[in-house]
């Protein structure tokens, strides 16, 4: 693919971007054969990982001899769960131990709050943050596929992520995926990296915004990229501080933003109340456990796995039969390649990385929107998967009938969280907060009509309603309340995301927060 930019002013920068994304970014959105490539993944991996603890318990050495590879790969490998991963291996890597489930030691730690385990300590290898930058690359090659002028490619780039300012913990350093990728971005990158190492160092999030709002007028950015529900706060926040109508009074080449981690269709109405025009939005899926895929062309809204560089991906169906009752999946399940999946299909995700995570489940469930393109979709979470009493409702399901409702209610619902709860009677019914700073004119609507679009769009939701779901409960609150809650749980700002399923007693202390804070 041939690509063309006309530029005003001759930048080191520039002839570095375009060089790397020619040479790394065409190399990761295209190739002849997405199961070779896998193929050469994996036994990249195994080769590299061969003499490590983990590789000689499980013996790589005679994986690699086999003629099916992948059959080989599955049948000697256990999957494992963040859990397992850290309690069997990745406490030995985190105490100093080298060449554990990887060669050497990692320098970082990303630390991840966990929406399936309570707290994560991820090994980031000098590999990993390589296929990071990679899979960056190909992204920014990825917008030549979209509308946008030459001149785009000079702007600045604002990345609001986790600090920078990692903590040193016995000879390593910990922070959030996010932050630990922009300490660690190439010098060619940092004259258009925003808001700077100085500002993405401070640790405080509010003092942070407001230090990005001080600076934003000395400031030309062309795209943003972060987690909606913060962008938005810190969008307002330079708007308020200088007065203006739209944050393109301060930007006005502000076109592209780039989200990812959560569903960004919510937050788009209420984002455009800040713009002056619409801009280009793009999804990524960049995890603690690495840069898996990202929308490589405009025509949809799914995303691109990565199949060439650093990880290799399996897919199990997300069926009951498939998976113990821990939520992890049964060693009898199916194992899929990318090219041996079904469109539309729920799967559990599999991924073994430079990182040394090994047949590691990510905690995600995706479906492919275009098995020959390798394009996805995020699903659900297979922990966040409500089942107490037969609903089997994914979070995309759930996310589909919020925003259908919020389009009946005519009110903007950009949050919501949901548990099963027993009542006093024993029996059960689903409870819904829902996030919108739109006054609701009908909130005794809210329940029956979401329960009603939920029926028509589920058929085991629809028969568990006529057996052990025994009612719908929905509460119209502040969407600040959302953001006051991560805050009251430290987990403001940065990579920090809202549960969409809890169990109940987390729910109950959610709930006791919500009624201190609104009645």
């Amino acid at each position: 693919m041939g690509i063309t930019f006309k530029f005003n002013t001759p930048m080191p920068f520039i002839g570095n971007l375009i060089k790397k994304a020619i040479d790394l970014g065409e190399a990761l959105t295209s190739y002849d054969s997405p199961v070779d490539e896998q193929r050469k993944i994996l036994k990249n991996l195994l080769e590299k990982a061969e003499d490590t603890a983990f590789g000689r318990h499980y013996n790589f050495e005679q994986i690699l001899k086999s003629e099916n590879l992948f059959k080989a790969f599955a049948e000697a490998v256990p999957t494992h769960d963040y859990d397992k991963m850290h309690s069997e291996w990745w406490h030995r890597t985190l105490a100093g131990e080298p060449d554990v489930s990887w060669p050497g030691k990692p320098h970082f730690f990303a630390l991840s709050s966990g929406t399936t385990s309570s707290s994560k300590s991820i090994p980031v290898t000098d590999d990993m943050l390589a296929a990071i930058r990679r899979a960056g690359i190909g992204q920014i090659l990825a917008l030549s596929e979209f509308d946008l002028p030459p001149e785009f490619f000079e702007k600045e780039i604002l990345m609001l992520g986790s600090s920078t300012g990692l903590k040193e913990v016995n000879g390593h350093k910990e922070g959030e995926i996010s932050g630990i990728s922009a300490s660690n971005i190439p010098g060619w990158f940092e004259f258009y990296y925003k808001p700077g190492k100085e500002i993405a160092s401070i640790s405080n999030w509010d003092e942070r915004v407001e230090r990005i709002a001080q600076e934003a007028p000395n400031w030309d950015i062309g795209s943003l990229s972060g987690i909606p529900s913060w962008i938005e706060l810190m969008l307002k926040k330079v708007i308020e501080y200088h007065g203006v109508n739209t944050i393109h009074d301060i930007w006005p080449n502000l076109r592209v933003y780039t989200s990812g981690g959560v569903a960004l269709e919510p937050y788009i109405k209420s984002l455009e109340k800040l713009m002056a025009h619409p801009l280009t939005y793009i999804d990524t899926y960049l995890a603690s456990e690495g840069f898996l895929a990202f929308q490589a062309r405009p025509e949809t809204k799914a995303m691109k796995l990565v199949l060439n560089n650093g990880i290799y991906f399996e897919f199990v169906p997300f069926q009951g039969r498939f998976m113990a009752e821990d939520g992890t999946v049964r060693p009898d399940a199916p194992v899929l390649n990318s090219q041996e999946v079904t469109e539309g299909v729920d799967y559990v995700l599999l991924i073994s990385t430079v990182a040394g995570a090994w047949r590691y489940m990510i905690g995600d469930t995706i479906q492919f929107t275009d098995v020959n393109r390798g394009e996805i979709i995020i699903s659900g979470r297979t922990k966040f998967y409500l089942n107490v009493v037969g609903e089997q409702l994914p979070v995309n399901k759930m996310t589909d009938a919020v925003q259908k409702l919020s389009e009946k209610m005519g009110i903007d619902i950009k949050e919501f969280t949901v548990a099963a709860i027993r009542r006093d009677d024993g029996e059960y019914i689903n409870r819904w907060y829902l996030g919108s700073d739109d006054p609701c004119q009908d909130p005794d609507a809210v329940a029956p009509m979401l329960d009603e679009t939920l029926r028509a769009s589920n058929k085991n939701y629809d028969v568990a309603r006529t057996k052990a779901l025994k009612g719908v409960e929905a509460f119209v609150v502040p969407t600040g309340l959302f953001h006051e809650w991560n805050e009251h749980t430290k987990q403001k700002g940065g990579q920090a995301k809202m549960p969409k399923v809890m169990k109940e007693e987390a729910f109950r202390e959610f709930e006791q927060f919500i009624k201190q804070h609104t009645f």
